[in-house]
């Protein structure tokens, strides 16, 4: 059996401030219908995935904001970041995690677990290691994104 995520609910306050955010980040819109005025879905690809997110009015009950660890999969993170900022997007420094390659703070792009060897450092990681260099982004309401770089996916992906 295949099991394919194909669309995340984002809780937003407002759908149409979202929206504009997630075109200027580049994502490519897919659906935006209200067809009763308690209920609108805003559906938005980003560029080159198969997965999609979707917001809008009487989706979710979740609190606007509170989707954390969202990842973005990047080949290069540098020019990733650079494209985010060209486009008008609040995008953290690139950094690694000390502890080797697994992140795991997402809230803000700050480290919310304390576990020993835990923490940032400022740039790529040095060995250019997959899956190990990360820079962190919110949209509008506070829904946290990361984007990480693989350049060589592990076996099976």
């Amino acid at each position: 059996m295949d099991l394919k995520l194909e669309l995340i609910v984002l809780p937003v306050s407002d759908v149409d401030r979202a929206r504009a955010f997630y075109e200027k980040a580049g994502f490519r819109l897919d659906v935006d219908k209200a067809p009763t005025g308690d209920w609108r879905a805003v559906h938005l690809t980003p560029p080159g995935s198969q997965a999609s997110i979707i917001f809008g009015k009487g989706l979710t009950p979740a609190a606007p904001g509170s989707v954390q660890g969202l990842y973005l999969i990047v080949s290069d993170i540098e020019a990733a970041r650079e494209e985010l900022l060209g486009r008008g997007i609040e995008v953290s420094e690139v950094f690694h995690d000390a502890g080797g390659v697994l992140f795991h703070g997402h809230e803000g792009g700050e480290v919310t677990h304390d576990l020993p060897g835990q923490g940032r450092l400022t740039g790529r990681h040095p060995e250019g290691t997959s899956y190990a260099s990360y820079a962190t982004f919110s949209d509008p309401d506070g829904n946290g994104w990361v984007l990480q770089e693989i350049t060589e996916r592990l076996p099976g992906r």
